[in-house]
């Protein structure tokens, strides 16, 4: 986590626990009994884990590479799982004993190359970047068209995801495209992004 209590921190009752909300383009890194929240649509989150160490992280990245920008931003795949794991590392985890749980990539926009949808593209990328780094995959809930609400404990690697119903697919979508807008017109400026 970045910050001991960051904004986006809040209590839930349902689980007794505080619980830090994840925003797309963000992650997050704790080994104490706070849950990390998320809510994922065409979007996908890699929940990592040491247990050893006890400590894991959750990332949300809407786009799998760089997309023709410099990808030095946790909203493109490829940057959001290596900030994610070297936020591990800096916390007592080793690459070694990393285990994966991912989610997301719902079939909810629509393809932006003509390749696939978001979702599938992202599905696919996040399997073959922890298939090339040899990080193992013990649970998955991806593709469908449905969109999910995560719930993670990163300390323990526990993943609770609830399918949200169809009627609330509308409005997932709303928010991921108005967030694909504001990306495109504001190019990649660092790993700190406002909206």
């Amino acid at each position: 986590m970045r910050a001991d209590t960051p904004a986006g921190t809040y209590y839930d009752p349902r689980f007794a626990a505080l619980a830090y909300k994840v925003l797309p383009g963000d992650y997050a890194v704790a080994g104490d009994a706070r849950m990390l929240v998320t809510l994922l649509g065409s979007c996908v989150s890699a929940c990592l884990h040491d247990p050893l160490a006890r400590v894991g992280g959750m990332n949300h990245f809407l786009l799998p590479g760089g997309e023709g920008a410099s990808g030095d931003s946790a909203r493109y795949g490829s940057y959001a799982m290596e900030v994610l794991i070297n936020e591990l590392l800096k916390r007592g985890a080793t690459r070694a004993r990393l285990q994966a749980k991912v989610f997301g990539g719902g079939a909810v926009l629509p393809s932006l190359s003509g390749v696939g949808s978001v979702g599938e593209r992202n599905a696919r990328f996040v399997l073959d970047y922890l298939e090339a780094e040899r990080i193992a995959v013990l649970a998955q809930d991806l593709g469908d068209i449905v969109p999910r609400r995560v719930h993670y404990f990163p300390a323990t690697g526990r993943a609770l995801v609830k399918r949200l119903p169809a009627a609330e697919r509308a409005s997932v979508a709303a928010d991921e495209s108005r967030y694909l807008s504001r990306l495109r017109a504001k190019p990649a400026a660092g790993s700190v992004e406002l909206f």
